[in-house]
């Protein structure tokens, strides 16, 4: 495949070198995240005629498909290479998970405290129910028995070094008539760092673990639609992730590395979105000529919808950028 091509951008933001080469210009940019391509296409000062074959949109269908689709494929192999890098230098964390519920913090003039329970402390059981390794459950099964019984007497199993005790603890009252114990409950993990032994492990580890993170973003997309009242407020923007970002650095350097793969695959599933502007939405254009038997769209119709889409995401992400230095205080809070 040939294509006419007129820019060649690494990066976005302010331009820190540029040069030309073949009548392309080449640049790169502040921020070393993505990447542009301008085609000459609708450029009214290219000297190219708009019946050029080598021209963006006078190519086959499949051809443009390959070509807009290069930038999300881009996103992915990019976070599939920094997974790598973490798995054949610092490792990937694995968690370990074990029966019971940890005892993280245990505060001072608490029921917890007053009854003997000691930070370190595991939960075994609770009232007779043995407690599974099953993580978040396991915690959220003693949150639920402690709230349901102020005043009154709980029996626990407790796991302190290599010895069980039954400890019997009195919830308070708490304001809202639930009982409390004073407690920060966590799960009963180990997490331990896997680092790749040779070229094939690290191959299938990068792949696997590309997968989870990919797999967790779709869900968290599908959850964000099907519940948007609910998640609405905690869609973020770009002062956000490099808060957060920020924070990553400062508490865990490794964390960047899944931090650093998880915005590339959401960059990834983002543009996929059939969205006008977006590469999803030039694909859905191409999609839907393939459709009409190779019939486009008249051209007003198309930069109609592309302009439209342009001024929503501009004023999206105009909005993003207020709530985000809002509310910057509480996402620190939150970390």
């Amino acid at each position: 495949m040939h294509f006419k091509v007129q820019t060649s951008e690494l990066g976005f933001g302010p331009i820190l070198a540029k040069f030309n080469a073949k009548n392309v210009e080449y640049s790169i940019r502040a921020f070393p995240l993505g990447g542009f391509v301008g085609f000459p296409d609708n450029d009214p000062e290219s000297n190219i005629p708009v019946d050029d074959e080598n021209l963006l949109k006078n190519r086959p269908v499949l051809d443009r498909l390959i070509v807009v689709s290069a930038g999300v494929i881009a996103n992915i192999i990019f976070a599939y290479m920094i997974i790598f890098v973490q798995v054949v230098s610092v490792g990937l964390p694995v968690q370990e998970a074990f029966p019971g519920v940890l005892l993280a913090e245990v505060r001072a003039s608490s029921a917890a405290s007053r009854d003997g329970l000691l930070p370190g402390d595991v939960i075994l059981a609770i009232n007779g129910i043995e407690l599974p390794k099953t993580g978040p459950s396991a915690v959220t099964e003693v949150v639920d028995i402690v709230k349901r019984n102020p005043k009154r007497n709980v029996l626990l199993k407790v796991g302190r070094g290599k010895q069980d005790y039954e400890i019997g603890i009195t919830p308070d009252l708490n304001v809202d008539g639930t009982g409390r114990i004073g407690v920060q409950l966590s799960p009963n993990i180990k997490i331990e760092k896997i680092v790749a032994k040779n070229l094939l492990e690290a191959v299938s580890y990068a792949g696997r673990e590309t997968w989870g993170l990919l797999y967790n973003v779709l869900d968290s997309l599908k959850q964000t639609f099907l519940n948007f009242s609910q998640s609405a407020s905690k869609v973020a923007g770009p002062v956000a992730i490099i808060a957060v970002g920020a924070e990553v650095a400062r508490s865990n350097i490794d964390g960047l590395y899944q931090f650093a793969a998880l915005l590339n695959l959401n960059l990834a599933v983002i543009n996929l979105l059939p969205l006008p502007a977006l590469d999803g939405g030039s694909l859905a254009l191409i999609l839907i000529e393939a459709a009409r038997g190779g019939r486009k769209l008249p051209l007003e119709v198309e930069q109609r919808i592309m302009s439209s889409g342009i001024m929503l995401i501009i004023l999206l992400g105009l909005f993003l950028i207020v709530k985000d230095t809002l509310n910057l205080e509480f996402i620190k809070a939150m970390l």
